[in-house]
């Protein structure tokens, strides 16, 4: 028999389906504790999502949740029709189109920055209205720029943010259920683990990988 100490599990709530579950204790916690540490929660403010994968994707619909004005920010423009259409986001701006970047300057209260890719933050700080937030929980594997003047003059702020605790997992799965929030998965078969690591090495993934334990299939 197993047994764990009640101080590190958490229950996940009956309409809650586990697979599509499973990813929210990484991506759901990755993204809802930085929201709640720095007051994202208040209706009607504006939201930027920087990338538009497992951490995107869940943050995008905290903000929909939240009734956050959610703008997704994106260098792929076949991200808006999936941001828009099934997210429900209320804006797209495609960062690599300077007018864009220009139309939507000083616009956003708050931004989650997903991407884990060496880039300027500056254009991005530059979205931000005065004492506006910038948060990042995508790990870059080298240093990202941080240019001065757009931080000094715009009195913003940038963070970090990794995870969230048990307490505070509980409570973000908890809104998951009042909110109908999972995951967007993959199934995949055991046979099909290597595939899946080849899809991963040519970055052709569009959403989470779960692998279904409960087929009786060998591993290839």
């Amino acid at each position: 028999m197993l047994v764990a100490d009640s101080r590190y599990v958490v229950h996940i709530p009956d309409s809650l389906p586990l697979d599509a579950t499973a990813p929210l204790l990484c991506a759901g916690i990755t993204v809802y504790s930085p929201m709640k540490h720095h007051n994202m929660l208040q209706a009607g403010k504006k939201l930027g999502v920087v990338g538009l994968g497992g951490l995107g994707l869940i943050a995008v619909k905290f903000g929909k949740a939240f009734g956050l004005h959610v703008t997704v920010i994106s260098t792929s423009p076949t991200k808006e029709r999936e941001a828009k259409e099934r997210l429900n986001a209320d804006g797209f701006i495609l960062s690599i189109d300077p007018k864009q970047m220009q139309a939507t300057s000083r616009s956003l209260d708050y931004i989650i920055d997903t991407v884990s890719a060496h880039y300027s933050l500056g254009p991005l700080l530059e979205l931000l209205k005065v004492n506006g937030k910038l948060v990042l929980v995508g790990a870059p594997d080298k240093p990202v720029d941080l240019p001065s003047f757009p931080l000094i003059f715009g009195k913003r702020t940038v963070s970090g943010s990794m995870t969230g605790g048990i307490k505070e997992t509980q409570e973000m799965l908890n809104l998951c259920a009042k909110h109908n929030i999972t995951s967007d998965i993959e199934i995949v078969q055991p046979n099909f683990i290597n595939d899946a690591l080849a899809w991963l090495a040519r970055n052709d993934v569009r959403y989470r990988f779960v692998i279904d334990i409960t087929s009786k299939s060998e591993l290839s």
